[in-house]
């Protein structure tokens, strides 16, 4: 088999399929602006606008620390770092919301007692809200670690693909002269599949010297302890001219909302972009485009979530013929959809 692709959601089924006893080759050209470079990987089952459980959190969430956990150990790395996560309160109102929601059996089970304990420098006077359960994953970390693993192992070709370089026939697929009985595509942002929805995230990495804080902090974005007196800032959404990389006006949005949050002085070290598969429903994309073809794409900003449990449950439909998930099916877009790269 070949897996096309190496962003969170190659590694995650590449890694799935070797351990079910494929023999899989991955192919992959790194390439500007896709978001697994720069994801800031925050794991959080917790939709904050609505105070509502993300997709399937419950399920997803344990998998997710399991598999990443053993990727941990396989791969020799460390990148799986459960964190709290304290939502800051923007009033009274919104305090008096995290109380109720408490009780509510679909999203209380994340949601911690408020607290008026502020880390100093953080401009909370309504107190904080600890999401249970959160986590941040250093996808960088993991995706090197890949690449080391895969090379020394000969299963990794880091060259373009290009749409001349697939070719197919009635029983295979042949990509750069290698053959195949099956070729799954998990190009990201970079492909062409039926109901896939680019967006451009941009993020900053800051300097605060003196800023100690318990674990991740949001308030309209989120502020990553990365050690020392080093935070990452993130993210905006943007749906058009998605390839543009960082711009002004994300730099400009995204301190507007760091001064509600922070009262302490900072350095911008980096600002950085990359470009989001998600998809026209929110759903990721899953699911044979052809006999011998198959897609893994669209898991937007929750890709670290989603992407254990869509690589086991795509693996699954491929290797032992279990249907679908009828939320997840590319069939649900197009009946006919091809996947092709684009082209660099």
């Amino acid at each position: 088999m070949i897996v096309i692709g190496r962003g969170i959601a190659g590694v995650l089924l590449s890694e799935e399929l070797r351990e079910r006893g494929l023999d899989v080759l991955v192919v992959d050209h790194p390439r500007p602006g896709r978001a697994s470079a720069v994801a800031a990987g925050v794991v959080n089952p917790v939709v904050l606008r609505r105070t509502v459980p993300s997709w399937r959190a419950a399920s997803m969430l344990p998998l997710a620390g399991e598999r990443y956990r053993q990727l941990e150990a396989r791969l020799n790395v460390r990148c799986w770092h459960p964190s709290p996560l304290f939502r800051v309160f923007p009033g009274d109102t919104d305090r008096e919301d995290w109380v109720r929601h408490q009780d509510d059996p679909e999203v209380g089970s994340f949601l911690g007692q408020p607290g008026d304990d502020v880390p100093g420098g953080v401009d909370a006077p309504f107190g904080m809200g600890p999401v249970l359960g959160a986590a941040w994953l250093d996808v960088p970390a993991l995706l090197d670690a890949h690449r080391k693993a895969w090379s020394a192992e000969g299963r990794l070709i880091e060259q373009e693909v290009g749409p001349a370089d697939v070719r197919r026939s009635a029983g295979e697929v042949v990509v750069l002269e290698r053959r195949a009985r099956l070729v799954v595509h998990t190009t990201g942002p970079f492909a062409e599949v039926p109901g896939l929805s680019r967006v451009r995230g941009e993020g900053l990495t800051i300097r605060v010297p003196g800023l100690q804080l318990p674990g991740i902090v949001h308030r309209g974005v989120f502020l990553l302890p990365q050690g020392g007196d080093l935070f990452r800032v993130g993210a905006t959404f943007a749906w058009d001219q998605v390839w543009s990389g960082p711009t002004d006006q994300g730099r400009a949005w995204l301190e507007e909302r760091l001064k509600q949050l922070l009262m302490l002085p900072y350095e911008v070290v980096d600002h950085w972009a990359g470009v989001r598969p998600a998809s026209k429903d929110r759903r990721p994309i899953l699911g044979r485009t052809s006999p011998q073809e198959a897609v893994l794409n669209g898991l937007g900003s929750r890709g670290v979530l989603l992407a254990p449990w869509c690589a086991r449950h795509l693996a699954d439909h491929l290797m032992a013929g279990r249907p679908l998930d009828p939320e997840v099916d590319a069939a649900r877009f197009s009946d006919q959809g091809r996947t092709t790269t684009r082209p660099a």
